[in-house]
């Protein structure tokens, strides 16, 4: 599993998702399963897996784990195994015996519906997920108290409509998706001649690489990649963006998104991610050095840690043709929280609180090595549309060549350039 995949951080208005208001009442049985349960999990000792025998007729514990914190039990996870053979998780955390949050979760083969409590057992709110015909997650259903209201829905798998062909620098972007239906991105994206988006997701095998990651939970998806682009297409207007949502349940196919970057002819990759693992990153790797031609301009990561002792993923790779950028204060100082390298981190540029526009298309900032990176990107696209033949390594040594030397200790191989925007 990738353990830590996106460097960034992004202010808790950010991380807030929109609902719009969508009338319905959502099909009783889930709720009908799950009801029985609630008062149960709320009932003390919160360790005590017995409490859920005989809820419900045949259900059966298989699995229980408590984690303590400071000596003492602070976190339940209890798995029951239904008549029907759909699993029931339900997650108690109790840190110093007083209860903080619940969350229950019905699955069959696929997560199916979620409920979250609070820390005096009162509902939050509850999440269905709507499958399409082949099992591809298509939006999640949110509801009220009662699980039955419906108050909202968050789109996971949209069609994207058809535009105009923006024209320009054709750019790669390997995230967690990017909102293709609303303005501020739709306008810079790639087309075919007949208005078709021309992007890919390596997650759900399809052309749709929405901006949504599930892999830390599958009911409030995380969002990344239209930050990241906002920040590319402001700073080089000319971007034209393939989009690729990355393959993070097989993390082999990176081979393939790569591949197709270069089918698509894409010579700048943006590419704001890491984890700890390097063989997650092997595909990608062998893939990079394939394509010497391409360059990749990769996150160092925001772990407040040494790369060169602590390595992170693939920006500890050493490829050839990369440009790995951590995030600096305006004067030149690494910023709070981000990573370091004298060896593995070329440069330096400034990413703290950059504008940004989220996946709602909500304006707001954010900072951290993320949004470092789209800056470099852009100096790199303005580079190129100013000398078309280039490839790879000539932008790598023109971008290197514009790092300043950085005062004080050597956190970075080349230094840091002081405004991206400084340039072509």
């Amino acid at each position: 599993m990738l353990r830590r995949f996106y460097q960034f951080r992004l202010p808790l208005a950010l991380a807030v998702l929109s609902m719009a208001a969508i009338p319905g009442v959502h099909a009783q049985e889930p709720v009908d399963t799950i009801r029985p349960f609630i008062s149960t999990a709320c009932s003390e000792p919160f360790s005590d897996p017995q409490r859920f025998r005989g809820v419900i007729d045949g259900a059966r514990i298989i699995a229980h784990d408590v984690d303590s914190f400071r000596g003492a039990p602070g976190r339940a996870k209890t798995v029951l195994l239904l008549s029907d053979g759909r699993k029931l998780d339900v997650s108690v955390l109790f840190p110093g015996g007083k209860l903080r949050k619940i969350a229950i979760e019905l699955a069959d083969d696929k997560p199916l519906f979620s409920v979250s409590l609070n820390n005096v057992c009162k509902i939050n709110e509850a999440r269905e997920i709507v499958y399409d015909d082949v099992g591809r997650a298509q939006s999640i259903l949110v509801y009220k108290d009662d699980l039955v209201t419906r108050s909202g829905a968050i789109p996971l798998n949209p069609p994207a409509p058809n535009a105009a062909d923006p024209g320009g620098v054709t750019v790669g972007l390997i995230d967690s998706g990017v909102n293709y239906t609303i303005g501020p991105f739709k306008k810079r994206l790639a087309r075919t001649p007949d208005g078709k988006l021309i992007g890919r997701d390596f997650w759900d095998n399809d052309d749709l690489p929405f901006d949504a990651d599930t892999g830390r939970t599958p009911f409030f998806p995380l969002h990344h990649g239209s930050a990241v682009m906002s920040v590319l297409i402001r700073e080089a207007a000319m971007a034209r963006v393939v989009p690729v949502r990355y393959p993070r349940p097989d993390m082999t196919k990176m081979a393939d998104a790569v591949g197709w970057l270069s089918d698509q002819n894409v010579r700048v990759v943006n590419l704001a991610m890491g984890s700890n693992s390097k063989g997650e990153w092997q595909a990608f790797h062998d893939a990079a050095r394939q394509h010497p031609r391409m360059l990749f301009i990769i996150s160092a990561g925001n772990d407040g840690r040494d790369i060169d002792r602590e390595p992170v993923y693939p920006a500890a790779l050493q490829l050839p043709n990369a440009i790995v950028v951590t995030s600096s204060t305006p004067d030149g100082r690494l910023a709070q929280g981000s990573n370091w390298g004298a060896e593995s981190v070329d440069i330096m540029a400034p990413g703290e609180r950059v504008e940004v526009i989220d996946h709602r298309g909500v304006p707001g900032k954010a900072s951290g090595s993320s949004f470092a990176v789209p800056r470099i990107t852009a100096l790199a696209v303005r580079a190129l549309a100013a000398n078309p033949d280039w490839h790879g390594p000539e932008l790598r040594d023109w971008v290197l060549k514009r790092a300043r030397p950085l005062a004080g200790e050597k956190v970075t191989r080349y230094g840091w350039i002081p405004d991206p925007l400084d340039g072509p």
